[in-house]
């Protein structure tokens, strides 16, 4: 592509097992993205290892996509 329009500068930070933060272009906080429910049995995170569950990454990109 000759004329980029947009380039997106976002930057994930890891916390710990599937929990990570994004910086995102003109948010003030970060989203932090987790895994709960079918997500974390698939990984085999029990409820005794799961970390407060979030959103996952998947929820996001449905949530983008629908809007």
């Amino acid at each position: 592509m000759k004329n980029v329009v947009y380039l997106s500068k976002v930057r994930i930070e890891r916390l710990k097992g599937p929990d990570r933060l994004a910086y995102l272009p003109t948010e003030k906080e970060p989203v932090r993205f987790g895994v709960h429910g079918a997500v974390a049995e698939h990984y085999g995170l029990t409820e005794d290892k799961l970390p407060e569950p979030h959103a996952t990454t998947l929820d996001y990109v449905v949530a983008a996509a629908g809007g």
